[in-house]
């Protein structure tokens, strides 16, 4: 298994000899304005450039989407996907998105899906606490992780847009993951907290996950992750935590 941690929660993973894309943002730096309501919205989105040619992200399989917010789908995606690939979704109503786009294959994950001898199986997840939900719950919307595994390959989890909470911790129970990615750059709405991981969430799940290696992904490209790279190593040394988290930079490359 090779990970591409490509920009915020975008990913090129090569997995049992097939590439998956996973919630692309393919904007140029600087095109979307930030988003109201939370730090930093003076500031455009992404923060940053991509890493690679776009040609070279979307030379995949398949394409996975857990939720459809413009930092995991957006415009740029739309337009240089190509409309014939597999798109896996979390349910119905986003399937429905992207087929009114023009996607001619959108498949729903159901609990287990299986694409090319690959198991894909959808998780839960929740998008800030329950005092979040309650204020924003109809903007946040429902989120998805997502669990690939195959005998010949480490299990990942992809946990999503979502806070460290019971369903976090079901998921690692029932899946055992030896590889983890969570978006951990705490995005912030204000007054109300963490709608991704914090620092205290990936030490959690570095915690509930023993055997794993934990991949910090979602960070230092939208307006409102407010959790820099520096400060969360800092944080895990200090926890003497670094020794099974990666926490990489846009365009780097993990093998396993």
């Amino acid at each position: 298994m090779h990970i591409t941690q490509i920009r915020n929660a975008t990913l090129l993973v090569e997995y049992a000899g097939q590439r998956f894309l996973i919630d692309p943002m393919l904007a140029p730096k600087g095109y979307h304005p930030g988003f109201p309501g939370t730090p930093n919205s003076h500031l455009n989105n992404p923060l940053v450039d991509l890493p690679l040619p776009v040609e070279q992200i979307v030379d995949v399989d398949a394409v996975v989407v857990t939720h459809i917010h413009a930092d995991h789908w957006d415009t740029f995606a739309e337009q240089a996907i190509a409309k014939t690939l597999p798109l896996f979704v979390q349910h119905d109503r986003d399937a429905a998105v992207l087929q009114n786009a023009g996607f001619e294959d959108v498949r729903p994950l159901l609990q287990r899906t299986h694409f090319a001898g690959i198991s894909l199986h959808k998780t839960a997840g929740q998008h800030g606490s329950d005092d979040v939900m309650a204020v924003l719950g109809e903007r946040l919307g429902e989120v998805s992780g997502l669990v690939l595994s195959h005998p010949d390959e480490p299990t990942l989890y992809i946990a999503g847009d979502t806070v460290w909470n019971e369903y976090v911790a079901a998921a690692l129970a029932q899946f055992q993951p030896d590889v983890i990615v969570l978006n951990s750059g705490d995005a912030q709405a204000i007054g109300l907290g963490s709608i991704i991981m914090n620092k205290e969430d990936v030490a959690q799940v570095y915690a509930a996950a023993p055997q794993a290696t934990v991949i910090a992904s979602h960070m230092e490209a939208v307006n409102h992750a407010v959790l820099s790279r520096l400060e969360l190593r800092n944080y895990l040394a200090e926890q003497n935590m670094l020794d099974r988290v990666l926490i990489p930079a846009d365009g780097e490359v993990m093998q396993f």
